[in-house]
């Protein structure tokens, strides 16, 4: 029996999807590309699950479409919604843990998790105008406003790789931590996110990605328009929360000393 191509472990609210096709650097075949898209359905429907996790197995994150199955010449062509797009529909916040090589595709995977961390073997490369093919998952659109219009045009047009640590420099990747603390590290991170208000916490991701794409004025006004129509907790809800986030912030201290 073949193992299947996504894995999914949900456990205390966290919800980690492992893209499992090592053999291949996880290649997105569409039966893959058609087991994230039945999954994210789930997700966006499971009131139990706060944060989701995407990762690789193996060495690789993700090596983009699958190359060798879309130049069959008997493939049948299905319509299939875009991973990134799905990505980005879900309403609780995506963590990528990058712990190898995210390329063209997988590197628009990754651009569409709310945020990075990566292990020293992670690597990204745009190799979209090397293959003759153009993006078609948002990777033009999203790259250059994550780390610049310079610096995406010298990844995009040269298709050259990106380490871990430089794509820390650009601002891409979160931090790089040891691909043993990868998953740990991000987990960790969920967890912290599991203690915020959640029902807040989902709004405030749509607030992000709604105020970056405008400009800084309308995004302003478009923060007091969601504020307004916020209602907030009772005045001694506010109190105790406060105790236990100073609280947090003495035992955070301590801890970085």
């Amino acid at each position: 029996m073949s193992e299947p191509v996504l894995l999914v472990d949900k456990s205390e609210g966290i919800a980690t999807l492992t893209l499992n096709r090592p053999g291949v650097l996880n290649a997105l075949s569409e039966e893959l590309r058609n087991r994230l898209a039945e999954e994210i359905d789930d997700l966006r429907n499971d009131p139990d699950i706060a944060v989701v996790i995407l990762t690789g197995a193996g060495r690789a994150f993700c090596a983009g479409l699958d190359l060798k199955e879309m130049s069959d010449p008997n493939r049948k062509h299905q319509s299939i919604a875009d991973p990134p797009k799905l990505l980005r529909s879900l309403h609780q916040p995506v963590i990528g843990a990058i712990n190898g090589i995210a390329v063209t595709g997988g590197f628009e995977i990754a651009l569409s998790c709310d945020l990075l961390i990566a292990s020293p073997e992670a690597r990204f490369a745009d190799t979209h105008a090397r293959v003759g093919l153009l993006s078609g998952w948002g990777l033009s659109a999203r790259l250059p406003r994550t780390i610049g219009p310079g610096r995406a045009k010298e990844l995009s047009l040269t298709g050259n790789y990106l380490s871990a640590e430089r794509a820390c420099e650009w601002g891409l990747v979160n931090r790089v931590v040891p691909r043993e603390d990868l998953l740990p590290t991000c987990r960790a991170l969920a967890t912290d996110m599991l203690t915020c208000q959640r029902d807040v916490m989902f709004q405030y991701k749509r607030m992000i990605d709604r105020g970056f794409d405008l400009t800084l004025g309308d995004a302003m006004d478009y923060e007091v328009e969601v504020n307004r129509m916020y209602r907030g907790p009772k005045p001694e809800e506010v109190g105790e929360r406060l105790a236990g986030i100073r609280a947090r912030g003495r035992a955070q201290a301590e801890d970085a000393r």
